[in-house]
């Protein structure tokens, strides 16, 4: 099992920034893919004041599409993945989005009803 933790920083003008702990002073060997494929242009810089590992992923411009587009972070060394950066865009949104907002609605409303009902139970 990988000893490397990722943690997210930014995304920003379609670079993917994270910081890479527990590697030591020796480059973590690190590959992004998506849809299986390599992801060119990850760059990975040491900042010795931090002892931590920079990493900047450009997300590919085929990752920029309707639906769940995700990149894989993985440890090379383990084979282990060790994080992702998930995408969504477009429609896959719209619908269950909506539908989570409506069964939350009917839920409240239920609890509003369960709640005023005790409270005149109680007087």
């Amino acid at each position: 099992m990988s000893t490397l933790q990722l943690t997210k920083t930014k995304m920003r003008q379609g670079i993917w920034e994270g910081i890479i702990t527990d590697a030591g002073p020796d480059t973590p060997q690190i590959t992004v893919t998506h849809a299986g494929l390599p992801v060119e242009g990850v760059n990975l810089t040491h900042d010795d004041k931090a002892d931590h590992w920079l990493i900047s992923v450009p997300v590919p411009p085929e990752a920029v599409a309707d639906g769940v587009q995700m990149l894989v972070i993985s440890d090379q060394a383990t084979d282990q993945r060790i994080g992702h950066v998930t995408l969504i865009a477009d429609e896959v949104l719209t619908d269950g989005l909506r539908a989570e907002v409506e069964l939350l609605r009917a839920e409240l409303d239920m609890l509003k009803r369960a709640f005023r009902r005790h409270c005149l139970e109680t007087m």
